[in-house]
């Protein structure tokens, strides 16, 4: 057990000497790489190819080798049946196009979802749909005024837009989900929750009583309301919850504007509620998964699944593979001398 200990000890302070170098190492390929005029790129997925590729393999796996061929030869024919049709016609299949927003506090896929809309924008057409999947808890509202503004860019060009929630579009997640003109969700999906909430912790005793002071200049009455260090006054608590209520208020105006079927004095209490109960009072427009939605659209349209990427440095890339690597040699290491159980 001592040789492990001392060696454990010695892995460890190795290991300590090696992320410093590495990240000196990456410090100076950060600064020495020249910057970059693109800072991400568009990944365009074509869905019904997709679904089509599964389709075939799960036919190659559960039919016999007869029946698949002549599985083959019927849909080879049904493709070429279709693209006649097409032609006669000469109109092309509508599109849907299906984007995605996993948002945090800061809703910073804001940049990404931006590009996306931006690429749709300049290629769709009137006969053309929008799918955007959204998850978001909420969080500032600076962020998600702009990102919101951003969705609505879609409605602006006569674009249908539909918003589904497999799982969470609360507050500013809702601000955003409220722009559909169909709004879905799944059945246990987590909804509402129009409210504003604003608060800060204050350590004035903590530093009164060790005779620390703290002091605070601002020109304008109002720069500053309630703060950290400082001793807040009734005056500056009232304030505080005044501006709240106006932007409670600015958010109950802007869901009232894109859904004028609720009772917004009922909704917009703070609560949330599951998709069942959402739909009940009108929140939402249909109980569906964003799943279930593609899988109707593949029938009769051209789906596309279209997401933005960042491009990583070279230091970042470097570092990221580097730690998955040390990972992986570390769990190797502690499950070769039993170091560790579970």
């Amino acid at each position: 057990m001592e040789f492990l200990s001392n060696y454990g000890l010695f892995f460890a302070k190795t290991l300590t000497f090696v992320l410093a170098i590495i990240v000196v190492l990456a410090s100076f390929i950060s600064m020495t790489q020249k910057p970059r005029a693109e800072d991400g790129l568009l990944l365009i997925n074509n869905v019904n190819e997709k679904f089509q590729d599964v389709k075939d393999g799960v036919q190659s796996e559960i039919l016999s080798k007869a029946d698949y061929k002549a599985w083959q030869k019927q849909e080879k024919k049904r493709e070429k049946e279709e693209n006649k049709q097409e032609k006669k016609s000469s109109s092309k299949k509508p599109r849907l196009f299906v984007l995605r927003f996993d948002g945090d506090v800061k809703a910073s896929e804001s940049l990404g979802l931006t590009e996306c809309i931006n690429a749709i924008i300049d290629t769709a057409d009137k006969n053309d749909e929008v799918l955007l999947i959204l998850e978001s808890a909420g969080g500032y509202v600076h962020s998600y005024g702009h990102a919101a503004s951003q969705v609505h860019r879609i409605r602006d060009h006569q674009l249908k837009l539909t918003i589904a929630i497999d799982k969470c579009a609360a507050s500013g997640g809702y601000l955003m989900a409220c722009i559909a003109n169909e709004l879905i969700a799944s059945p246990f999906a987590i909804i509402g929750s129009i409210g504003v909430v604003g608060q800060m912790p204050n350590f004035h005793r903590l530093l009164e009583k060790n005779n620390i002071d703290y002091e605070l200049h601002t020109a304008g009455e109002y720069k500053r309301t309630l703060t950290i260090f400082g001793e807040n006054t009734d005056k500056q608590r009232d304030k505080f919850v005044e501006e709240i209520e106006v932007t409670h208020q600015i958010f109950k105006d802007y869901v009232s504007k894109h859904r004028p079927m609720l009772d917004i004095a009922e909704v917009a209490t703070g609560e949330h509620w599951h998709a069942m109960l959402a739909l009940e009072k009108k929140l939402i427009d249909k109980i569906q998964t964003s799943d279930a939605f593609i899988m109707e659209a593949l029938k009769d349209r051209q789906v596309f699944e279209i997401s933005y990427q960042e491009k990583q440095k070279m230091s970042d890339k470097f570092l990221s593979k580097l730690a998955l690597q040390l990972e992986k040699s570390a769990l190797t290491l502690f499950t070769k001398f039993n170091l560790f159980k579970f």
